[in-house]
């Protein structure tokens, strides 16, 4: 006979926190929000490897490209490049991440001697870059001939048809530094030089990056940002469960830092054969966690296998229909409860600490701080990332208001099939997820910011001022559907965008 739940799964709506006794030091200024990435033995050592931040993006095509890879690192959260494209473009996605080493940037916005003002100006629209590198082949390794910046040309006043080299200011104008060059002394020539761009030259003239005057400030303005020992942004990268052979040596020699099995269900022995392999093969060296599971018992099969950390959550995404197509999952409140005791019972026996990550469910900033309260020790988002600048979509106006375009995995665009594979056909049989549009939300780092002071403020009604401390005081309550409503606004005339009032 089957096996029958007592209680019914619930959704972190149906949730809230009860506040608890706050003390003079808890205020948000106070609470970092340091985590765990890896498996540890905690008491005894520490993490190789944690985040600044609890956030982590989908391993999604319309969620985490480069872009977004280098904009969450410097958040001091990780996105998992999408795996959903070929070994080689993956491999390179991360490989410039890693080369965005923090305050040197890579040169995308090049033109040849040849180009006209017009193609410079046509250059600057599309990349919203003012600095453009001229190279002998037009790209941004090419051999470094000159700058364009908005000061060298005026559109009013120019023949749209001179060429670049009439107006650039040629390589003997230019102050330069040469590759090895540290950020620390690269500022100081920008500071001593008064300059407002310094390009990094190797030793046959060729361009390697650039070190902006704008980027100093914003180091500073971004002390949280993920770096590994080296400098560069740290970056993670999804695998499958059916080319890691080829997948997974790419990666690492590309420079990835963390990797994660990217599947729809995670209790399977599909999992376990790509975690013993890597272990077989790179030991605890390469980092991997595993998923997605619902309960304890997945928990424990996964970090038994060697995953380093375990993603809970099937088919509470906004854009993932797999409850509707095959009838299967957790409310994802009842899933991280389940999986977070058993991950406390995991390490009272065995001394190691593996974190959960909660995947999926989120729809309001709190409910990233209840995920934390339950157990979590970060939370993956693919819709809250892709409403931002820096995920790979299109904005597009739809019916007078701005989106960005959001797809799941397991639609017809994106056929991931890999993602649901089960071992059959190397194809998509049904659709497990929809395409479809989110309201665009400007930058990433306005929208982590208030998301995140949010968080802290949370915590502070909480009288906590660390996750552990918020894991070990919180308070949770199941609310009633008119509990639920009661949260809002109600029983008053509310007044739109355009100032009318509606009820």
């Amino acid at each position: 006979m089957a096996f029958y739940y007592s209680e019914p799964s619930h959704t972190f709506s149906e949730y809230l926190l009860v506040p608890g006794y706050s003390s003079k030091e808890c205020i948000p200024a106070n609470v970092p929000l340091k985590t765990p990435v890896v498996k540890y033995r905690k008491g005894q050592e520490e993490c190789p490897l944690t985040m600044n931040i609890p956030m982590v993006s989908a391993v999604m095509q319309s969620v985490s490209g480069e872009n977004m890879g280098v904009a969450l690192a410097k958040e001091g959260g990780i996105a998992f490049i999408y795996v959903s494209q070929t070994i080689e473009q993956q491999a390179e996605m991360v490989r410039r991440v890693k080369n965005s080493k923090a305050g040197f940037v890579l040169s995308d916005s090049n033109l040849r001697l040849e180009n006209t003002m017009a193609d410079a100006v046509a250059l600057k629209e599309r990349t919203g870059h003012s600095t453009m590198a001229v190279t002998d082949d037009g790209t941004g390794t090419g051999k470094l001939l000159g700058i364009v910046t908005s000061r060298d040309y005026r559109v009013s006043r120019m023949d749209p048809n001179t060429p670049v080299s009439e107006f650039m200011t040629p390589l003997e104008k230019l102050v330069t530094a040469p590759e090895g060059t540290t950020l620390k002394v690269a500022n100081d020539i920008i500071w001593d030089h008064k300059l407002n761009s310094l390009p990094i030259v190797d030793a046959e003239g060729h361009l390697v990056s650039f070190v902006f005057r704008k980027d100093y400030d914003q180091h500073k303005n971004n002390p949280l940002e993920l770096l590994d020992s080296h400098k560069r942004y740290i970056v993670g990268a999804g695998i499958n469960t059916r080319d890691y052979a080829e997948r997974v040596p790419a990666l690492v020699e590309a420079g990835v830092d963390v990797l994660v099995i990217d599947s729809s269900e995670g209790y399977s022995e599909w999992q376990a054969l790509t975690l013993k392999w890597i272990r077989d093969h790179y030991g605890d060296t390469v980092k991997v966690g595993a998923g997605n599971v619902v309960d304890g018992e997945g928990f424990r099969f996964l970090a038994d296998a060697g995953a380093d950390f375990v993603k809970i959550g099937i088919g509470g995404g906004s854009i993932c229909i797999t409850r509707e197509t095959k009838g299967i999952g957790r409310g994802q409140a009842t899933a991280v409860i389940d999986v977070a005791a058993e991950r406390d019972k995991y390490f009272e026996e065995t001394g190691v600490y593996v974190p959960i990550c909660a995947d999926g469910g989120i729809v309001h900033d709190y409910h990233i701080t209840l995920a934390l309260a339950m157990g979590s020790d970060f939370c993956m988002l693919g819709r809250y990332f892709s409403r931002f600048d820096e995920s790979p979509t299109s904005k597009v106006l739809v019916n007078g208001n701005y989106m960005k375009e959001y797809w799941g995995e397991g639609s017809a665009r994106a056929r991931n099939w890999q993602r649901y594979d089960l071992g059959g056909a190397a194809k998509l049989s049904f659709e497990e997820g929809v395409d479809s549009y989110v309201p665009y939300a400007g930058a990433l780092s306005d929208g982590v910011a208030i998301t995140l002071a949010k968080v802290r403020s949370t915590m502070c009604n909480c009288g906590a001022l660390s996750l552990p401390e918020l894991r070990e005081k919180a308070k949770l309550t199941l609310v009633s559907e008119v509990s639920i409503i009661e949260g809002g606004a109600h029983d008053v005339t509310l007044k739109d965008t355009n100032n009318n009032p509606r009820r």
